[in-house]
């Protein structure tokens, strides 16, 4: 028989017991014989010596183990919101996922965030509510939470006793009445004539219903759910079973054209790029030349699988399985692998919403943080590096204060750099108000470039991004620099998207749609030349910021704020004190609804006052309330909008302009 290979996700809010489910997992399959510890750091994902020292999960972690005749690739994510953006690169990865609840806790801010994410992708997701040995374990009311919060299409298939103790037990649920009720329930959703049949005289047996189940849940309709607790091994048999009967693991087509994508770089201890691919079509080999990019290719040098808990070297890679691949040299995270990628590449959580100047405390050091802090960005492409030359000022992008700290630590752990960082302030960004339009002309004396480019810019609906397309005379394109229309349209998208990176008030332009109206190059006319030099792709990449400034000054920016939504939970007695808060933190829209002795308050913050917000909560409900947030898109600043000082000079000042391109001081 073939073995199949399931690449599985185990995702979860932080501290609801992943990494110890991912190690009971193991020892489970016997891939280990003994269990590792959170709070000691000795679990086998958390390798890092941060990880270890901190006891959470900060990069996602690749281990293989069987079930049966199927192959787990499990890939252990960070639960921390702050990591979030090493979630989000995993999931074009994954055939299936196991979400983790706490039985205690129950459904949390996180874990409705990542829910929605595999809504969205159609990830086929079962459930496991864990913990469920610990005092103050409620199963009913999890499920509950479970229907409300997160999916109403969630059936449990297992049953409990004795929760909230150490003599807990977990069985699957007799084939009776009370389960077949509860998957019609479920499966009638998704189809109509189940619950006809399942009440006519034939009726339908529970064998088939639950065949009915692992169909609906390999198209991620359904949700089954399981639970037991990680850390004492009680009804993890049972999902274990469940995971191979309800995923859908793949053997792959292994004979395809070779197809895979990127999802996480390290470095080796030589410094030696090491990149992560899922395949999912053909055979990669040793030795190979694969295309990584528009244009590039790489020849692998080396390639390690997962087998057992452990890496071993291997020829070759077949679709279906993740390796780790050497000599793919500036492949980044992110891009596809030979023919094809996986999904499109669409992002599924919010970008990061703060930064933060960082600045070495031994100013001989400020070389070596940046080429330290550009390794960091390659392996999280989401901590995007800013560096201002004029200011001798490097920040960084973050989503909390923990990813910081971790940075820090990182930081002095692996490069020996101490760092001291600036006050976290918010990320704006800018939108275009109207229309704008700007052309540069050939050989105009305003134009110092080979080329004639004009540009519009427009508004597009909030959450569309930037983005460029081509309406110009085909044969205007020069294909003697880009080959092809496609390739041409490809450099000048990137081009934009760069100039795009600081707008008129130094903030990035987002929610913009770019179009090439004009284009002209020069070539020689012939000997001796009337026209001069011929263009080259340097023209297009120099001239590009100067007529995207020009055409977005005139359509005009508003900047935009980063917006939380945000759910509190308080005492119905304190809802005066709490709304108080709020509006002093410039919380909009706030709608209380009352509950018997609880009220739920609605609003919309600015995310820099969230953790203002989190710290008042305790005091103004005497330690009873509780926040949830998610980010809810931006909003434009009232009054003078706050500015930015850009890294590198205005195209508008062309002097200015034209000094930095030629590696000249401005002002100099």
């Amino acid at each position: 028989m073939q073995r199949r290979t399931l690449n599985l996700g185990i995702l979860a809010h932080v501290d609801a017991g992943k990494t110890t489910l991912t190690e009971r997992l193991l020892y489970a399959a016997g891939v280990i014989d003994e269990l590792g510890s959170v709070d000691k750091g000795t679990t086998q994902t958390d390798s890092l010596a941060l990880e270890r020292q901190r006891g959470i999960t900060i990069k996602a972690a690749v281990v293989s183990f069987a079930i049966g005749e199927t192959t787990v690739n499990l890939v252990d994510t960070p639960g921390h919101p702050d990591f979030i953006a090493e979630v989000e690169r995993v999931l074009g990865v994954l055939d299936g996922v196991v979400l983790v609840v706490s039985a205690v806790e129950g459904v949390q801010s996180q874990t409705r965030v990542l829910m929605r994410a595999l809504d969205r992708l159609r990830l086929p997701t079962v459930i496991f509510v864990n913990k469920i040995d610990r005092p103050g374990a409620d199963v009913e009311r999890v499920l509950v939470e479970i229907h409300r919060k997160l999916t109403p299409a969630a059936v449990a298939l297992t049953a409990v006793t004795g929760e909230g103790t150490r003599g807990v037990e977990v069985a699957r649920r007799p084939n009776d009445a009370p389960l077949e009720a509860s998957l019609v329930e479920v499966l009638d959703e998704h189809d109509d004539t189940l619950l006809e049949r399942y009440l006519g005289e034939s009726g339908v047996s529970t064998c088939r219903l639950m065949e009915a189940l692992a169909a609906q849940t390999r198209k991620a309709q359904s949700h089954p759910v399981f639970h037991g607790s990680a850390l004492a091994g009680v009804g993890v048999d049972l999902l274990m079973a469940g995971i191979v009967e309800l995923l859908p693991a793949r053997s792959g087509d292994a004979d395809g054209l070779v197809a895979g994508a990127v999802f996480k770089i390290e470095r080796g201890p030589g410094g030696d790029r090491i990149a992560y691919l899922r395949i999912t079509a053909g055979t990669l080999r040793v030795r190979d030349r694969v295309r990584t990019g528009p244009g590039a290719d790489a020849k692998v040098t080396a390639i390690r699988v997962f087998e057992d808990g452990v890496t071993v070297q291997r020829p070759s890679v077949e679709a279906g399985q993740i390796a780790k691949v050497w000599g793919l040299g500036e492949v980044r995270i992110g891009d596809s692998i030979g023919s094809a990628s996986l999904r499109p590449t669409t992002r599924e959580f919010p970008p990061p919403t703060l930064e933060s100047v960082v600045e070495p405390l031994d100013p001989d050091d400020r070389h070596r943080l940046r080429s330290a802090l550009a390794q960091l960005a390659e392996q999280d492409p989401l901590i995007d590096v800013r560096q201002d030359d004029r200011r001798r000022e490097i920040a960084i992008s973050l989503y909390g204060e923990v990813q910081k700290e971790v940075v820090e630590a990182t930081l002095v752990r692996d490069y020996g750099i101490e760092v001291a960082f600036h006050e976290t302030t918010p990320i704006y960004v800018e939108r275009p108000l109207a229309a704008g339009e700007a052309v540069e002309i050939l050989h105009a004396e305003s134009n110092p470039f080979l080329a004639t480019i004009g540009l519009r810019i427009d508004p597009v609906p909030p959450g569309s991004g930037p983005g460029f397309r081509l309406e110009v005379d085909p044969r205007s394109v020069p294909l003697y620099l880009y080959k092809t229309h496609e390739a041409f349209s490809q450099r000048m998208a990137e081009y934009v998207e760069t100039a795009l990176t600081e707008g008129v008030h130094g903030w990035r332009v987002t929610d913009c749609g770019v179009t090439m109206t004009r284009c002209v190059y020069s070539i020689p006319d012939g000997p001796p030349s009337r026209r001069g030099p011929p263009s080259t792709a340097a023209d297009f990449r120099k001239l590009t910021p100067i007529v995207l400034m020009q055409a977005l000054e005139r359509a005009g920016t508003a900047v935009c704020e980063p917006m939380a939504r945000t759910v509190l939970e308080v005492p119905s007695d304190v809802v005066g004190a709490v709304l108080a808060a709020l509006a002093r933190l410039g919380a909009t829209g706030a709608t209380p609804s009352l509950h018997g002795d609880i009220a739920t308050i609605e609003t919309l913050l600015p995310t820099a006052r969230v953790r203002d917000v989190q710290r008042q909560l305790a005091g103004l409900t005497r330690g009873e309330g509780v926040l949830e947030s998610s980010f809810a898109g931006y909003q434009p600043v009232e009054g003078d909008p706050p500015t930015r000082a850009r890294s590198t000079p205005n195209p508008l000042d062309l002097s200015a302009y034209l000094a930095h391109l030629a590696g000249h001081p401005v002002g100099g």
